[in-house]
This record gives structure tokens, C-alpha cells and sequence, in this order.
């Protein structure tokens, strides 16, 4: 039995949820990271696929294996959640689970951020404080998602927290950083949006062609580092190979 809390919940014949928490929180996170990781290594037989949100873990698995493995099985979601309970009692109190540290690129304001201007006056800043205050934390991504590669970061300083805009733009380029009310992310497609875009990396975030095709995976710690408009193109250049 798992030392602490925790809810496992059938969505259907093919999906339970296991809650490991009810708001965003780090220990939910490195909790959530080594059961997902643990699962990946060491899959139950059905096991299809894991998913993580901020606190829980989408788990997918096919019950005609389970029914085919165990033929007088009743029910396959209550195996699953036995599988999953086992992995549970395996987890540390206090995981420590290895992360990646990744910087982050960013060419702040102008034609790459034009609402920067926009946040800095909001909060009476200087555009320099508002830059200085983004890349001066080390974020945590909590998961990906929303589009192919979209990290939803921890950490922000509420100090630029903004709200987005009133109107989204029906256009936002790849690579474009940004912030929406108290979190700051990244783009890694070119969509549709309402975060106010404070600058733009020239990392490519999502390559379907590499492998994993997510530059950020949940767990990594990233920094944003300002660089001039020079250096974004010889970036960019290096991108492209």
C-alpha cells in the first residue's frame, strides 16, 4: 500500500486515472514521474500507453489481453488497478527522480515579443526587468500537451503574471515565448492564441523526425536565456543543419 494519498478511477473499458493530488504541486509531480517511469520500465501485460497531466496519470491498456492472459478474469479494469496499486506501494515518500536540464534561447521584445511593451507596462516595470525576471527562475515542465510539444511550465514569478489577451491572434509563429495569466510557455507549432508573446526561441520544440520528437519532456528544468537578434539567426542556422 502506497504511503500516501492517492484515487484510481475507470474512465472505461480501456482507461483508468490514477489522482495523485488535487492542485499543482512538485511532489504530486516527482510522484507522478516515477510511477510513470516505473510503468514504462516495467509495463503490466496490457499496458498501452501513459499519459501525465499536472496531477495525475492517464493510463491506457487493452483488457482483450488481460481477458486472453487470465481467461476466468472478472473484471480487467480491477486488475489494472491492481497492477497499478502494486506499482504504487514501489514509489518512494520523497522521489527523486532525475531531470534534464534544458536552456532556452530567447530573443525578447520587438518584432519576436511585440507585447512586451504590453506586460511591462502593466506591471509599471522596465522591459529589461520584465526580461531579467522571466530568465532569472529555473522552470519545471509538468507536462506536454495542448499541441505537439507544448510545455506547461511551474514557476513563473507572479511578479509578470498577466492576463492574456482580450483577442486572441489567429496566428502565433513557432518557437514564440509567452504568458498567460501566472504561466509562461513556449509554441512549438504555428497556432492559433491569446498569450501575450514576450519573445521567440529559435529551438525547433517539436520535430517529428527526431526521436523522442518533444525537445521538453515532463520532469525537465529549463532556464531562458536572452540572446541578441544575431545570435537568434545563427541559431537558427544551426537548427536547419
Amino acid at each position: 500500500m502506497a504511503s500516501f494519498p492517492y484515487h484510481i478511477s475507470s474512465l472505461n473499458e480501456y482507461t483508468v486515472i490514477v489522482e495523485l493530488g488535487d492542485e499543482i504541486d512538485e511532489l504530486v509531480h516527482r510522484r507522478l514521474k516515477e510511477l510513470a517511469t516505473l510503468l514504462e520500465k516495467s509495463p503490466f501485460p496490457s499496458l498501452l500507453e501513459v499519459v501525465m497531466s499536472f496531477t495525475s496519470l492517464t493510463v491506457y491498456y487493452d483488457p482483450i489481453v488481460l481477458r486472453r492472459l487470465f481467461p476466468k478474469l472478472k473484471s480487467p479494469t480491477q486488475k489494472v488497478i491492481a497492477f497499478l496499486e502494486q506499482a504504487l506501494a514501489q514509489l518512494d515518500q520523497e522521489p527523486n527522480v532525475q531531470t534534464k536540464r534544458v536552456e532556452i534561447p530567447v530573443c525578447y521584445g520587438g518584432k519576436w515579443g511585440e507585447d512586451l511593451t504590453k506586460v511591462a507596462e502593466y506591471h509599471c516595470l522596465t522591459e529589461e526587468e520584465v526580461i531579467e525576471i522571466h530568465s532569472g527562475v529555473e522552470y519545471l515542465v509538468y507536462m506536454v500537451g495542448f499541441a505537439p510539444g507544448f510545455p506547461y511550465l511551474g514557476g513563473m514569478p507572479e511578479q509578470i503574471a498577466t492576463p492574456r489577451r482580450t483577442t486572441p491572434r489567429l496566428s502565433i509563429p513557432a518557437g514564440s515565448v509567452g504568458i498567460a495569466g501566472s504561466q509562461t510557455g513556449i509554441y512549438p507549432l504555428t497556432t492559433p492564441g491569446g498569450w501575450q508573446i514576450i519573445g521567440r526561441t529559435p529551438l525547433h520544440l517539436f520535430n517529428p523526425d527526431r526521436q523522442p520528437p518533444s525537445l521538453l519532456q515532463a520532469g525537465d528544468r529549463i532556464r531562458f536565456v536572452p540572446i541578441t537578434e544575431e545570435a537568434f539567426w545563427e541559431w537558427k542556422e544551426r537548427e536547419l543543419g
